[in-house]
């Protein structure tokens, strides 16, 4: 009787486990489908910067224009901004990053190059602190669908490492949304801005839908409408000082989409994790099902068994 109770209190504890893994799942398709609408509400903003900057790109020659975010000088320092969560069970997604950007500061350090961590997120921060490793600044503790005011506050201080000359180059490493089950560490250089960097490219946008019961990402490719700007409009500001206005949005806007990609692939691994554990779950109970039952059997029989030889031992 002790190991059939042992086991019951067993299948309680993991159907316990599992209530609390299935809310995690939910929570985060909620915070998922929030992102989502985050970018969506990004996006104006976002094309018709791309625009303007489209125009003045067409109108000016970049190489040209002495502008301190424009200026390119030899890299003896390189900032790695590297984005990852403040907490864990979001299976491999943290650990994927921070790899990525070991890799990358490898690669600096075999060209003779310095490098430095900016830290977004406690698990970075902890992992390069723990390993001794030169950190130049942390944020932690943003919101959980970053803001254009948690950006502006990061790219502030990037800003501030570049003009200074403390580092020569800014290079952001984050992970790509791409679904539910998969994300991608990319690097992209953030500064010095170059022409290149500026070019209208295809975008894509990601849809959290269900299907069939189960949550499904759809994501759609958009192609921002751009247009030269009219050869007779007349600028009232000379139109370097325009551009020098609006660079620092740029960059601010390309960190902001970081973010809001970094933390959709957070939620997502998050789900993708606690929908497994669930799973798990599921199959744990049904496999202690099954030992329960078969104890439960052993255990009537024994007794038949006991009934059985005792009404004998009468006759």
């Amino acid at each position: 009787m002790s190991n059939l109770k042992a086991i019951r209190d067993r299948i309680n504890a993991v159907k316990n486990t599992r209530k609390i893994t299935e809310a995690m799942r939910l929570v985060a398709a909620a915070k998922v489908r929030r992102a989502q609408e985050q970018v969506m509400a990004t996006r104006p903003f976002a094309d018709a910067l791309a625009q303007v900057l489209y125009g003045l790109q067409n109108r000016l020659r970049f190489e040209d224009v002495d502008l301190p975010l424009l200026k390119e000088r030899e890299v003896k320092t390189v900032a790695l901004l590297v984005i990852t969560g403040d907490r864990g069970l979001c299976g491999s997604y943290n650990s994927n990053v921070i790899k990525r950007a070991e890799e990358r500061a490898a690669q600096l350090k075999a060209q003779g190059l310095e490098y430095t961590y900016v830290t977004v997120g406690r698990k970075a921060e902890q992992h390069f602190r723990r390993r001794g490793e030169p950190i130049s600044q942390t944020f932690y503790g943003l919101e959980q669908i970053p803001t254009a005011k948690d950006a502006q506050a990061i790219t502030d201080e990037l800003a501030s490492l570049f003009f200074s000359e403390t580092v020569d180059r800014v290079e952001l490493i984050y992970t790509r949304f791409v679904s539910l089950i998969s994300s991608k560490p990319v690097i992209q250089t953030l500064l010095p801005v170059t022409p290149q960097g500026l070019e209208v490219k295809d975008d894509e946008i990601f849809r959290l839908i269900v299907k069939g019961g189960q949550f499904q990402v759809e994501r759609e490719t958009v192609k921002p409408t751009v247009s030269d700007l009219p050869r007779d409009m007349i600028f009232e500001q000379d139109p370097v000082q325009i551009l020098d206005s609006l660079l620092p949005l740029y960059i601010n806007n390309q960190l902001l989409r970081a973010l809001q990609e970094a933390a959709a692939s957070e939620l997502a691994a998050r789900m993708t994790a606690m929908s497994n554990a669930s799973d798990n779950a599921t199959e744990l109970i049904r496999t202690l099902t099954l030992s329960y039952n078969k104890a439960r059997q052993a255990s009537i029989t024994q007794q038949i068994l006991e009934v059985v030889a005792g009404a004998n031992a009468l006759e």
